[in-house]
């Protein structure tokens, strides 16, 4: 079959030539270069008021250092940019002047480079509110490459041509046009989820009736649905086939069925915690040698904070089915033991007394339920007692109240002059009965007398 040639892309290629052509000649012109020349000179004019007025702009901004970070982040910004701020402003006034006392030809590139300066200057400033650098670039260049061919007259030329690029498979008609304009809808839409995600999260937190493991499964709800929302509702704006997913669905469903069974457990898991609560935020546990609180609930981990600052990832699955220690599933109330031993001299009902007060002058530890202090044996060197006390903040850590707990006892027994023995050995020489036995000093001089 023999290639077809649109005339229309014919004829919008040759006009966009000609118009190619026409700014070439026009850039010749004399008046293009006077345009040129007032341009630079404000350009030079605005260097030089940045450089008189930045200085002044910094110690006016040092005196609002209070101000909320969102505003100084936009005043430092805007200091970043006061040469082209103030060049905007000169090629506008510059612009409006010269329309009004000459022909619009002779300030015509004057007039777009306003245009084109302003967007960009719009543009800089609004993308670098963004902390993500590569999404930040991305959508710097996309928007200045939109602006400036708007600003130029070829939007519908770039859109066709745009339009032409594309494959059909099927009932499917891609183009690249259509997958601008999704990329394009799909990120608008995504920032103003995240945005109305972010307060409504604000929002769940605020209320005091739902538990902490609901307030998560209801802000994971809704990002879920709010995304889900989105995608369907930009890729439904641009024109596309929503039947096309079903092959996609499919493949997916395999990938779930074959390589995500572990992905998948982790996400059930998940849920499952979020539902019978016996997980959630700020919870103390134990999952073998891992000891630490529940800082966050995800989709595929839970993020346990240990004291020394480690965070551990550990997949929700392992929290379903391996044993976990929860200090605060029910309660936050908490038992502990410390056990030590007094000599044999020492009077045990006197410990029993003094323990059991001494505990009860660490700060954490609380006098409902009592104190309690119980002799548990008669050891070798000492008689052994275990002191139980409670405490009602395990995300605090348990090491330190122990400890604690071990110096008031220190002290309120050697007060009391109470000895905490140490293990005593007493290890006796024995003759040997094969090993000759030295003379006595009698039996050499007996020897010496015979002799």
């Amino acid at each position: 079959m023999d290639p077809k040639v649109d005339p229309q892309a014919i004829d919008q290629i040759t006009s966009f030539l000609k118009d190619l052509s026409n700014f070439g000649i026009r850039l010749t012109q004399p008046w293009t270069l006077y345009q040129a020349a007032i341009m630079l000179g404000l350009f030079g004019a605005a260097h030089v008021l940045a450089f008189l007025v930045t200085p002044r702009v910094e110690e006016w901004m040092r005196s609002h250092e209070g101000w909320p970070k969102w505003r100084l982040r936009l005043l430092v910004l805007l200091r970043q940019r006061i040469r082209l701020i103030a060049f905007v402003i000169a090629v506008w006034l510059v612009s409006a002047v010269m329309r009004e006392m000459t022909w619009p030809s002779r300030s015509y590139f004057i007039g777009i480079v306003a245009e084109l300066t302003t967007a960009w200057l719009v543009i800089s400033i609004a993308t670098r509110m963004m902390r993500n650098r590569t999404f930040r670039r991305l959508l710097r260049w996309a928007g200045w490459t939109f602006i400036t061919i708007n600003i130029l007259g070829y939007t519908d030329l770039v859109a066709n041509v745009l339009d032409r690029m594309a494959i059909s498979i099927g009932t499917l008609h891609l183009s690249v046009l259509m997958v601008l304009k999704a990329v394009v809808i799909l990120v608008a839409l995504f920032i103003a989820v995240r945005i109305m995600n972010a307060a409504a999260s604000r929002r769940i937190e605020m209320i005091e009736d739902i538990s902490p493991s609901m307030k998560v499964l209801s802000v994971k709800a809704v990002q879920l649905t709010s995304y889900g929302f989105a995608f369907v509702i930009g890729l439904q704006s641009v024109g596309f086939d929503m039947t096309s997913l079903t092959v996609l669905s499919g493949a997916i469903g395999l990938g779930l069925g074959f390589g995500l069974q572990k992905v998948v457990s982790n996400l059930v898991s998940g849920v499952i915690l979020l539902l019978d609560k016996s997980i959630k935020p700020g919870d103390v546990i134990t999952l073998d040698d891992t000891f630490g609180w529940i800082s966050s609930l995800g989709a595929r981990y839970v993020s346990v904070l240990t004291r020394n600052g480690t965070e551990f990832l550990i997949p929700n699955e392992d929290l379903i089915t391996n044993r976990v220690v929860n200090w605060s599933h029910s309660s936050d109330l908490v038992r502990l033991d410390i056990r030590f031993g007094v000599s044999y001299s020492s009077d045990p009902h006197e410990v029993k007394r003094l323990a059991p007060a001494a505990s009860l002058k660490v700060k954490r530890v609380i006098a409902s339920p009592a104190p309690v202090c119980h002799m548990v044996g008669l050891g070798d060197s000492s008689v052994d007692f275990v002191l139980r006390f409670w405490i009602r903040d395990p995300t605090n850590g348990l090491t330190n109240v122990r400890g604690d707990v071990y110096l008031a006892l220190w002290d309120a027994l050697k007060e009391a002059g109470i000895e905490i023995p140490f293990p005593r050995r007493d290890v006796t020489i024995l003759p040997n009965p094969e090993t000759p036995r030295p003379a006595s000093a009698a039996e050499v001089a007996a020897a010496m007398a015979s002799d």
